[in-house]
């Protein structure tokens, strides 16, 4: 199978292409660089081969999509008709999500959740917690019957170095990293080590609360594009998966694919 996976998210665009089922490449790209989205996907549209028996040298691949941003999702599906003649097919839209959500609302809990809980759960095949650490993190339970269980969601660690920042008096923004110790000689490193060990904090934590709720530790991975920063300082998590949700992306319209023959 030939994809261009997407990951639209509230900062960054992710695109993958795979040939043959093969990682070419995945790049991350700010979701507000059109010029460089589109050199980006034309770039790979090139790349997957044309149908044989194609007269009008129709290219043999798909573009699929998982988005949290509407207007991303426009600028992308504009991108891709004027610049490839291409459709764009949406998860939860044109491709339905590929496991069974046990939610209340499961038309409103985001795609790139499902599809990376759905690719975790894919290798696992057991009781699975991925924990995704974007603008946004998000902690998020499978249960050992590849169930989608629900999750929390937390401020990344932009969002609350802003939040901090924004409303107080004095506080500075600061730009996390990796703290040197776990407490800060200053302000600037007393925020630094506030949110950072507040996220590996609540990760453990919300973790061991979900092993209480289904009687055994899960597998825990890590994904997004914050996890690396914390990932030495997580001993209890399992795996660290980079760009999971364009795994995701590629495991659903696979699965809708299949289960259409």
């Amino acid at each position: 199978m030939n994809i261009i996976a997407i990951d639209i998210g509230n900062t960054n665009i992710t695109i993958g292409l795979y040939l043959n089922d093969e990682e070419q490449f995945i790049k991350s790209i700010p979701g507000d660089s059109k010029l460089e989205l589109t050199s980006c996907l034309k770039s790979a549209w090139q790349k997957v081969p044309v149908v044989k028996t194609s007269k009008d040298k129709k290219r043999d691949g798909v573009i699929v999509a998982s988005s949290v941003k509407p207007a991303w999702t426009k600028l992308i599906k504009q991108i891709i008709k004027e610049s490839l003649g291409e459709k764009l097919h949406i998860i939860g839209k044109d491709v339905p999500l590929p496991m069974a959500l046990w939610v209340d609302e499961p038309d409103k809990v985001g795609t790139d959740r499902v599809v990376s809980a759905a690719a975790a759960y894919e290798v696992v095949e057991d009781a699975v917690a991925v924990a995704d650490f974007g603008t946004a993190i998000t902690i998020d339970l499978v249960d050992q019957n590849g169930i989608f269980q629900g999750g929390v969601i937390l401020p990344g660690f932009e969002l609350g170095a802003k939040a901090l920042n924004e409303n107080t008096a004095q506080l500075p923004h600061v730009k996390i990293t990796k703290p040197k110790e776990p407490l800060g000689k200053n302000t600037a490193e007393a925020i630094n080590c506030g949110l950072y060990y507040s996220a590996v904090a609540a990760l453990q934590e919300i973790t061991r609360r979900y092993a209480e709720k289904i009687g055994k530790w899960p597998h825990t991975i890590l994904t997004g594009s914050a996890a690396k920063l914390i990932k030495d300082d997580c001993e209890f998590v399992d795996s660290w998966v980079p760009n999971l949700t364009i795994k995701g992306i590629v495991l659903a319209y696979r699965k809708y694919i299949e289960e259409k023959e």
